[in-house]
């Protein structure tokens, strides 16, 4: 069964963002989009649809939806896109249509912004919980963002994509979040930026030179083996390891300046409340600009 691509709209420029970067993201993978509107106040069939109070919010959803179908429909002809308004709060909306999609889609205002209601703290407990892979979309994003300038140094949506950037920890090694980085670059011809921080564990006093070099070694061998059957999956993917030290909530976020995408891993958490993406994936989902795909594994 084809899972669809799923993007949630809300009628913020976040959302409406993501809906453009999910229907490129469904023509690569020549999958269907599917476009969500979910509000708990939209009317049941019992209800008495004349009353104002219900043909407003009613006809902001159906706009919202619509608009986006018809602005989807000229900009990708070849792309089957459907739509559907969802009579439930955001949050739990989101997570049930993820259920069967190929990855959600959704906008992220990131840090310090002010954007619709699946920007801020629905898409933090999304983020949270989320089942299948999400990605946040920031409203700045456009199909010339994904490409390098031009030779004259404008946006181009006809120059090559830029770098598909994956933040790895070594020591916690998870196939899910390598597949779908790899796959990401295949599908844009990017090269791969493995990313990686490292710090030398404080025990008795500060490490010197030759410890940190040694431990930097061990790193870069244990970070090559973690790419080597990627490498001979994907044959065709050009692959840049790269080594920063530090604490990875630090360095990760200008690590992965210039990238096209960032991919990072997030474990499977079965907690019913609370945000549970971890110190670094908040720090990249607020203060990277550029689309980042959370992928959870066990």
């Amino acid at each position: 069964m084809t899972r669809p691509m799923v993007a949630g709209l809300d009628g913020s420029r976040e959302s409406i963002a993501a809906a453009d970067w999910a229907a490129r993201e469904a023509l690569r993978r020549d999958l269907p989009l599917r476009l969500v509107h979910a509000w708990e106040g939209l009317p049941d069939d019992d209800t008495d649809a004349t009353l104002p109070e219900v043909r407003a919010p009613q006809y902001h959803a159906r706009r919202v939806l619509r608009a986006a179908v018809e602005r989807l429909g000229e900009r990708y002809p070849q792309l089957y896109v459907a739509a559907e308004q969802l009579r439930m709060q955001p949050g739990p909306a989101l997570l049930a249509a993820a259920e069967n999609a190929e990855m959600l889609v959704i906008g992220s205002q990131g840090f310090g912004g002010v954007g619709g209601f699946l920007a801020g703290s629905v898409a933090t407990a999304t983020a949270a919980h989320v089942q299948r892979p999400l990605v946040l979309v920031r409203a700045g994003d456009t199909p010339e963002s994904e490409h390098l300038p031009d030779g004259s140094g404008r946006p181009s949506a006809r120059t090559r994509c830029r770098d598909v950037a994956v933040a790895l920890d070594t020591g916690a090694p998870c196939d899910e979040v390598l597949d779908f980085a790899f796959r990401a670059a295949a599908l844009r011809r990017a090269p791969l930026r493995a990313v990686h921080a490292w710090h030398v564990p404080l025990t008795e006093g500060l490490p010197d030179a030759e410890e940190r070099a040694l431990f930097r070694q061990k790193v870069e061998r244990e970070l090559t083996a973690l790419l080597q059957p990627w490498r001979a999956k994907y044959p065709e993917v050009y692959v840049c390891a790269t080594l920063h030290e530090g604490r990875p909530a630090h360095v990760l976020v200008r690590a992965a300046s210039g990238a096209g995408l960032l991919v990072l891993g997030r474990r499977r958490r079965r907690a019913a409340v609370g945000s549970h993406t971890g110190p670094v994936a908040h720090a990249l989902i607020h203060h990277v600009n550029s689309p980042v795909a959370l992928v959870p594994h066990d």
